[in-house]
Parts: C-alpha cells; sequence; structure tokens
C-alpha cells in the first residue's frame, strides 16, 4: 500500500491549549494504525503530552529534542506503541526558541524526516499551543494541517491568529502547505453558542481556503479517561461516541486511501 503514495505529513496545531490538538493526534494515529496504514507520531510539545497519552514514559527517553540538536539519528529515537511509532518530547523542548536560533532553524524538522519518509505513509505531528519555531518547523514540515478547536469564543481566535503565521510559512518556506480542515471538538449541535462558533468557524475557514469538517466530535468522559491508561480513545472506548466520530474524520481525509476494516465499523 505505502509504496504507491508519497508520505502524508499533517500537523494537528492551534495556538490556544483545550481545543483537542493531542487528543485528535492521538486519535488519528490509532484508526490509521488500525487501518494498516504505517503511521509516525511526532510530538513537538514540550510537555510531551501525545507521548504520555499514548503510554510512554517522556522523562527517561531520548526525544525530538536530541534530533532537532543533531545529538541523535532520529531512527534511535522513534518508540514503538499499540497506536504506531512515536516521536516522543518532553520539556527540555521548551529551550528550542533560545536554542535554535541558527539560520535555517525553520528547516530542522524538515531535513530530519527526510530520512523517514519512504518508512510511513502517514506522519502526524502534535504542534505546541503556541505560535513559534516549534510551530512553524511543523508548518513547514507537512503538506497539510487540521485546525482542532473547542466550540468557544476564545478558540475562535486562536484559529484566526494562525493565518498570519500560515500566509507567512506559505510565502517564504512551504507554498504546498494548506488546511485541510478545522475540526470542532466537544460539540453539541443543541447549543446556541456551539451553533454560532459553527458559522463563524465557517467563515474563517472559507479565509483559510478551507472548510469545517462535516465530522464533529462529541464530547464524552472517555476523553478525559482515555490519557490516564495510556491509549487513544478509539482503543480506550471503542465504542464511545468520541471515538466513531474520529473514525468517521478519518474516512472523511483519508478514506479512500485507507478504507476502515469491518471490524472497526461500529453498530448504531
Amino acid at each position: 500500500m505505502g509504496g504507491v503514495f508519497l508520505c502524508t505529513i499533517i500537523a494537528v496545531t492551534n495556538q490556544t491549549g483545550g481545543g483537542g490538538k493531542t487528543t485528535t493526534s492521538a486519535a488519528l494515529l490509532s484508526s490509521l494504525h488500525q487501518r494498516g496504514a504505517r503511521v509516525l507520531g511526532i510530538d513537538l510539545d514540550p510537555q510531551g503530552s501525545l507521548g504520555f497519552c499514548l503510554g510512554l514514559d517522556i522523562e527517561n527517553c531520548a526525544t525530538v529534542y536530541d534530533v532537532m540538536r543533531g545529538d541523535k539519528y532520529i531512527r534511535d529515537v522513534v518508540v514503538s506503541t499499540e497506536c504506531g511509532d512515536i516521536l516522543p518530547s518532553n520539556i527540555l523542548l521548551s529551550g528550542a526558541e533560545l536554542e535554535f536560533s541558527r539560520a535555517g532553524r525553520e528547516f530542522l524538522l524538515k531535513t530530519q524526516l527526510s530520512e523517514l519518509e519512504d518508512d510511513y505513509d502517514v506522519i502526524i505531528i502534535d504542534t505546541p499551543p503556541a505560535l513559534n519555531v516549534l510551530t512553524v518547523n511543523a508548518y513547514v514540515a507537512a503538506d497539510s494541517l487540521i485546525i482542532p478547536m473547542a466550540p468557544e469564543i476564545l478558540s475562535l481566535l486562536g484559529v484566526a491568529q494562525i493565518r498570519e503565521t500560515i500566509d507567512t510559512v506559505r510565502r517564504c518556506y512551504n507554498s504546498r502547505l494548506k488546511v485541510l480542515g478545522i475540526l470542532l471538538n466537544k460539540f453539541n449541535p443543541r447549543l446556541n453558542l456551539n451553533r454560532e462558533v459553527l458559522e463563524l468557524s465557517e467563515q474563517i475557514a472559507r479565509q483559510l481556503g478551507s472548510k469545517v469538517f462535516e465530522s464533529k466530535i462529541r464530547a464524552s468522559v472517555a476523553v478525559a479517561e482515555a490519557p490516564a491508561h495510556g491509549e487513544s480513545v478509539l482503543t480506550y472506548a471503542p465504542r464511545s461516541k468520541p471515538a466513531e466520530d474520529f473514525q468517521e474524520l478519518v474516512d472523511e481525509i483519508l478514506g479512500s486511501r485507507f478504507p476502515r476494516a469491518a471490524e472497526t465499523s461500529m453498530e448504531e
């Protein structure tokens, strides 16, 4: 399957916290892995949330920080999990803005990933909740972006502010970068605020040359419980509403290439 297509690199991004970036990244990895895709998750958040959520001991392993510094070979840092391979992170990465100051720093991740692209069908990058050199590295390396957000006004502001960074990266570093869509998390269509935010997010999506995904992720306690068990919501609660919603999201963005296996389809 992987030999026919080039590797697809997707960055999951929003400059505000609480939008569900890491939950989305873990769910995408899990779903694609279930469908037979060769997947790699890259944690660019110094909090190390993606690795932690998938059961890694992030304090006692080599990380993407070591790779970007040139201290470790990228293949030696990748860790296998039940949801695919992970390039983990931890708090040491928080010094990147000051430490990675040399010319060409925007291409540190892209250069390293060139060593791995033939090994994977899809690479998912979980970005930090900030617009900094790590986020720019993700945008430069990626083919496309997914922007998850909570149905709240402050989340909308964060999405609107991303546009300038996207435009700069397109102009200076990666003209191919596109926005796949805005993903609404914790969505309840019965609430007036949620419906209002949907309308406003559709306006912002048009400004980005994109859309709001048809798939909306419903709220569930399973989303909060899964990281404590070192799992994505798809493996922790595969029959929960968010798990089904994330499967539908993968159907929407990559379903033609990686169709859902019969056993991952859920009963109504």
